[in-house]
């Protein structure tokens, strides 16, 4: 079996492991148990622990920050495409508080704790900051106006991702409706 397994694979284990059980548990020995494969496995695929842990920080850069941009990209595109303006704050909106965000806590526990991750925590941070940015001045905010208010949107989502309480569906969109008169405005 371990030479059916791919990288991917074992970084697909590692950010549910991570998500799950915190950043302690993305260990080789007991991820190939869980796997039900020798350490060898791993270590065919990664030089050491710290190229998984890099291998598992980018994917999550990829599966939090770069997919949600390329989804409200082409949301933006098809509405253009199709003659229709569908506001790409709103789409961020809807996809980034839309679910629970445990990896995301997780990493920045992770962060908390060790020198790479907060690097890649740092470098996400900033992307999504930027492009939230961008989305502002498309929208008609002048640089001095859509830098604040980006970070004020950027600081209310990590509220959303560090409670733990869920709002039912309707209570969530209004609150979000708000969020995006005050900021978007």
């Amino acid at each position: 079996m371990a030479d059916q397994l791919s990288a991917q694979d074992w970084v697909d284990l590692g950010l549910k492991t991570l998500a799950k059980s915190g950043f302690t548990a993305l260990k080789a020995d007991p991820l190939a148990k869980a796997m039900g494969v020798s350490r060898g496995s791993f270590y065919w695929h990664f030089a050491d622990l710290a190229a998984f842990h890099a291998a598992i920080l980018s994917r999550w850069r990829e599966v939090a920050t770069e997919q949600i941009i390329a989804a409200v990209e082409a949301a933006k595109s098809e509405n253009e495409d199709e003659g229709r303006s569908a506001d790409p704050l709103a789409v961020l909106l809807k996809l980034t508080f839309g679910s629970k965000l445990v990896l995301e806590k997780a990493v920045r526990s992770w962060a908390a704790n060790d020198a790479r991750a907060r690097a890649a925590v740092v470098a996400v941070d900033r992307r999504r900051l930027d492009y939230i940015e961008s989305l502002l001045k498309q929208a008609g905010l002048t640089e001095e106006v859509a830098r604040p208010r980006a970070q004020i949107l950027f600081w209310a989502f990590f509220g959303f991702a560090l409670s733990d309480q869920m709002l039912p569906a309707d209570k969530q969109q209004a609150a979000l409706d708000e969020l995006l008169r005050i900021v978007a405005r």
